[in-house]
């Protein structure tokens, strides 16, 4: 297996063709993100790679996957970093004026702020330095001025959110850029961010690929935070439009993704409805395409011969709270005098939220489930999909997950909550999920419905006709609309119409 090694800044290196950035992830964290970046960097053998990879700190783990021969250089942007930037006087600008840009940038997503903004900074390459921007007396003018279009929030959650989010971006803008013909960003947030400075910085193309809706997420994740204090009690009285913390958090985030549409020459999203929330937040309806995620076929043919021929209900994915585990432990719980010898597998890594994933594991000693209920932590899916009569997802928040294509080739039939193009995956009406919904390849339940889940589980682990005609006909879905192959083939026509754009513009 070839390493990771951390590039050094200062060391030449050919241009990559491709520039992924990438936020939170590859390679260090597993998952289905991390999993896609792999596999597009080696569905495209004959183009470079490098990858920018945004951590909270520098990493000490070891990468959860091997490098591709064609991936060049990873590169590390850390959000704890405090050596970026070089000149230590402060930039010409007043604190009022940093402070004004910086409230177009967090709630207006202003494109023009944040081009002036790179201008005041100084050249690329010789930039003010972070902790001039952040500790000095100017910053915390800036600070201030900024504090007084929020008078009501607590002044120490705003100075740690300003703090934060300020930081955040200005890493964004300081940190060193590797060179690439095409920049591709996989979500907005502070990668978007990075991908609309390069786009600046360089004249060269940038795309975005989401998931998710970033900022959706980010909302969602804020709204469930113990750790931000709102301030204001505005009851019922929905007419208030006060800021509070909460808002300030999550606006900056919607307003990070405008600047990042703004500066993509294309957005991709993984299903349609997504273009929609992306048009919403101000993306370019010209600029908005679809591209579904792709399954290896072969991968899931001639799997190991199964071990245990117990009824297994099964989750696959990180152990976060958007994946809702507690919920699936609930509906475990339920099934126990439902299913006869019952099996629950728990499958994926542990250590992306190691609080969240020992309160799953409390849960199920809580409830005597010890005996029924196996946490995997992360293996080879591949190894242990022949044991799996069913797949269920009760997660907050999806895009278009990756496992249920996955569990589709191995003719798996899925239960899923109604996020997401779980729906459309799974051939379930259109219209929202209220009750249970059937499709040709499985259910779909409302968001968090524990009794819903536990009957449509108990359904089918208990019918095994319709897991099969279930599971067989997902499996001809998938391999009909989601190969692989075809899905690598629209992303090289995509990069190739963009680098062909910018050879064209350099020509003229």
């Amino acid at each position: 297996m070839l390493s990771f090694l951390p590039q050094s800044w200062r060391r030449a290196e050919p241009e990559a063709d491709i520039c992924l950035i990438a936020e939170g992830c590859y390679p260090y964290v597993a998952g289905g993100v991390s999993s896609w970046i792999d596999w597009l960097i080696r569905s495209q053998p004959d183009l470079t790679f490098s990858v920018l990879s945004i951590q909270p700190t520098f990493p000490t783990t070891k990468p959860h996957y091997a490098r591709p021969e064609n991936l060049r250089a990873i590169h590390h942007v850390c959000l704890d970093s405090k050596e970026m930037g070089r000149r230590h006087a402060w930039p010409a600008m007043s604190p009022h004026w940093f402070a004004q840009t910086l409230g177009s940038i967090f709630q207006g997503g202003d494109m023009e702020a944040f081009k002036a903004l790179l201008t005041r900074l100084g050249p690329p390459n010789h930039r003010a330095k972070l902790e001039t921007l952040l500790d000095s007396p100017q910053a915390w003018e800036a600070l201030l001025a900024g504090y007084q279009q929020m008078p009501q929030t607590a002044f120490l959650s705003y100075f740690w959110a300003w703090r934060t989010l300020a930081g955040g971006l200005l890493r964004m803008l300081l940190a060193p850029l590797p060179s690439a013909r095409l920049y591709h960003s996989v979500s907005t947030g502070y990668a978007g961010l990075l991908a609309a400075r390069a786009a600046i910085d360089t004249g060269r193309p940038t795309i975005i690929t989401e998931h998710g809706i970033y900022s959706n997420e980010r909302r969602i994740e804020i709204l469930m935070a113990d750790w931000i204090n709102n301030s204001i009690d505005k009851g019922f009285d929905f007419s208030d439009d006060r800021q509070d913390i909460r808002d300030f958090w999550a606006d900056a985030f919607e307003n990070f993704a405008r600047i990042a549409y703004g500066s993509a020459e294309e957005i991709i999203a993984l299903y349609s409805e997504n273009n929609v929330f992306q048009s919403a937040l101000g993306a370019d309806k010209a600029k908005l395409s679809v591209v579904p995620n792709g399954v290896d076929l072969a991968r899931f043919e001639n799997l190991p011969a199964r071990q245990d021929e117990r009824p297994t209900l099964a989750f696959i994915g990180r152990l976060t709270p958007i994946k809702d585990i507690q919920t699936f432990i609930d509906v475990a719980e339920q099934l126990v005098t439902r299913v006869r010898r019952l099996r629950v597998l728990i499958i994926g890594p542990m250590d992306e939220d190691p609080e969240y994933a020992e309160s799953c594991i409390h849960a199920v000693r809580k409830r005597g489930l010890e005996n029924i209920v196996t946490f995997t932590g992360q293996v080879d899916v591949r190894s242990l999909m022949s044991e799996i009569d069913v797949l269920m997802l009760t997660s907050i928040s999806e895009a278009l997950p990756l496992v249920i294509l996955e569990a589709g080739a191995a003719g798996i039939p899925c239960i899923a909550t109604d996020v997401g193009a779980c729906r459309e995956l799974l051939g379930c009406p259109n219209r929202p999920a209220r009750n249970m919904q059937f499709g040709e390849g499985g259910i779909v339940s409302p968001v968090g419905d524990v009794g819903v889940l536990t009957e449509a589980a108990a359904l089918l682990l208990n019918d095994k006709d319709m897991r099969d005609n279930m599971g067989q006909a997902l499996r001809k879905k998938v391999r009909r609309r989601y190969r692989s192959e075809t899905i690598a083939g629209r992303y090289r026509a995509i990069y190739d119409r963009h680098l062909q754009s910018q050879l064209t513009a350099m020509e003229v």
